[in-house]
């Protein structure tokens, strides 16, 4: 298998916007059972797959991208799902070879893979790693095994402590996920789970506590009163805890569910947040990007097969393309960048849609605690990030 730097230095340079970031998506549908809680595109197959016909369609897709947007490094190329972890090595390779002769690979590029913590994909580490895969993000979600039952996980809490050491061994850069909030959990049990989980972690957590999305089992129990979760003063009392124990151990809030070292946070997260362009290569994939000189959000076919069949006809699985008004990306930027602890250049908002910020309908706000603001950034507080919903309404409507 070739190395990043080989394939870097083999592509044809970029010709678009090099001076900011571009992300590639890459969404692998599959898993092995639907955890009751998740809403994502994902779809178990007891048939297995057909991981050869599938790549064959990941690769046209990106052609697809590549002949209709601009040429440029990427600087961050994510493998999410799903469970990516079920992918062969050689076609997590075989993707990554061919993006780099699309696009190129800027320096330090960061290239991450979503993984469970089962044993028979822990075996698959030291591939990816050869491949090219530099960081891996791994779905533990608890420490003990009864809440992992009740969460639909198909691993042990002893399963995920090996994962853990094995992927130390092939990746610099880990990540794990875990999900607090949970049905029964008492607020000196999650700051007990968390210490443990702290004393594990390397340079990167995702903590996100449990929301109940519509349309799944989670959704159906909740609303027959057969699932639990902690009132609304308990979630805020458990936010906090988090924000503490995580600051104290080093790895601050960057984001509202996201905790690092500084310089180790995600950086095709950051993409996202920061409102750059991205391309979404596979089924239910969303991208926003300039496609044939026009900003767009794009999303793809979700049914894995569907989709598939759609790249063999036309080149691409595309279900629908809107075009993004500068207003819209104004609001995007908004939305996706109050979750950062850094917040929004206040320049780079109004360079969007030319609008201004009146300073005077946000002072109750910051008099709140929940915003602060000074000659060149407005950011959400710690106590705000609580309160987006809220901060974002009023932020949007002191717009001039």
């Amino acid at each position: 298998m070739r190395s990043i730097t080989a394939m870097r230095e083999a592509a044809t340079p970029g010709t678009g916007a090099a001076d900011e970031p571009f992300g590639l998506y890459v969404h692998w549908p599959f898993c092995l059972a639907k955890c009751p809680y998740c809403d994502f595109n994902s779809h178990v197959r007891h048939g297995g797959v057909d991981q050869a016909r599938f790549l064959d369609a990941y690769l046209k897709e990106m052609h697809w991208f590549a002949e209709h947007s601009a040429r440029r490094p990427i600087s961050s190329v994510f493998f999410g799902g799903g469970t990516p972890s079920l992918m062969e090595p050689s076609t997590v390779e075989a993707i990554l070879a061919e993006a780099g002769r699309l696009w190129g690979y800027g320096d330090d590029v960061e290239i991450t893979l979503e993984a469970n913590p089962t044993s028979v994909e822990a075996e698959r580490f030291a591939g990816y790693a050869t491949a090219g895969v530099n960081r891996l993000s791994i779905g533990i979600q608890a420490l003990n095994d009864d809440d992992l039952r009740r969460l639909g996980r198909q691993h042990t809490a002893k399963e995920a402590l090996a994962a853990l050491d094995v992927a130390r061994a092939h990746f610099p850069r880990i990540s794990f996920d875990l999900i607090y909030g949970r049905e029964g959990q008492s607020i000196a049990a999650w700051e007990a789970e968390l210490s443990e989980a702290l004393t594990y972690a390397a340079d990167h957590l995702s903590l996100y506590q449990l929301t109940i999305e519509p349309d799944t089992p989670f959704a159906a129990r909740y609303a027959a009163g057969k699932l639990k979760l902690p009132p609304g003063e308990e979630a805020e009392e458990l936010y906090r805890v988090t924000q503490e124990l995580c600051e104290e151990a080093g790895l601050p809030a960057y984001e509202v569910s996201n905790h690092a070292k500084p310089g180790y946070e995600s950086q095709h997260n950051l993409v996202y947040w920061r409102a750059h362009d991205y391309a979404g290569i596979g089924p239910g994939a969303h991208s926003r990007l300039a496609i044939d000189g026009t900003r767009q959000a794009l999303s793809a076919l979700k049914l894995p097969e569907g989709w598939r069949d759609a790249v063999d006809t036309k080149g691409n699985g595309l279900e629908a393309a809107e075009l993004l008004s500068d207003e819209e990306r104004a609001e995007e930027y908004l939305l996706m960048g109050l979750r950062l602890s850094e917040g929004i250049d206040l320049d780079r908002l109004s360079g969007l849609d030319g609008r201004q910020l009146d300073r005077t309908r946000l002072a109750p706000l910051i008099a709140e605690g929940l915003l602060a603001l000074d000659d060149t950034r407005l950011t959400a507080t710690s106590k705000g990030r609580m309160l987006l919903d809220r901060l974002i309404f009023e932020i949007a409507d002191a717009r001039l």
